[in-house]
């Protein structure tokens, strides 16, 4: 199986993405985000990968992160939500929204997505809730890589000006401080999250 995908962009559209690895053309299907996250045409890109089997089709799908990934595999369990639905649902949410919907049983911010009625939405945030509950707080650490401190904020700048977009600066930083407590020092932290946006 395809776990993981990294090459240049090569073309895009409103969901799928061309990845070019060493000369072989991958077509990616992709949310919102994840087509924000890989860049413009020609960027080196790294994407997550699902490979979907079914009589007639064999589809990949990609995501910009492990999480988004894992997300997309519990909503594709739900009853009713195929790959299309559950992609809508990571265009219209982050991870993070996501798992904040579900905790708190919000499943007006789930119906957001397009096509994602509020009896879908419901059952999502129903089937999800103790899931959502079970992870990892990752909106907070995210949070606080950009509030706690000067140090956190000064190394999501500074991968930022390596090139590396907000959104994973921001959770590398976070990775780093959950890694190295809240009192770490700038360099350890940039060091720390550069070894994490690339990981």
């Amino acid at each position: 199986m395809i776990a993981k995908l990294t090459g240049t962009l090569d073309d895009f559209g409103p969901d799928w993405a061309v990845i070019d690895v060493a000369g072989v053309g991958y077509l990616v299907h992709c949310s919102v985000k994840t087509l924000d996250a890989l860049g413009l045409r020609g960027d080196r890109c790294t994407v997550h990968t699902e490979l979907q089997v079914s009589e007639n089709d064999m589809r990949l799908i990609g995501f910009a992160s492990g999480e988004e990934r894992a997300w997309f595999r519990m909503l594709t369990a739900i009853q009713g939500v195929g790959s299309k639905m559950a992609l809508a649902v990571l265009s219209a949410l982050s991870t993070a929204d996501l798992q904040r919907a579900c905790a708190a049983g919000d499943a007006a911010m789930v119906a957001r997505a397009q096509g994602v009625g509020p009896k879908l939405a419901g059952r999502i945030v129903n089937e999800l809730k103790d899931k959502a509950g079970a992870l990892p707080a990752v909106a907070g650490v995210a949070t606080a890589a950009l509030t706690t401190g000067s140090a956190s904020a000064d190394a999501v700048s500074a991968l930022q000006n390596l090139g590396f977009k907000p959104n994973v600066a921001t959770m590398a930083v976070a990775r780093a401080i959950e890694e190295l407590g809240e009192g770490a020092a700038l360099n350890a932290l940039i060091r720390v999250g550069l070894k994490r946006a690339t990981g």
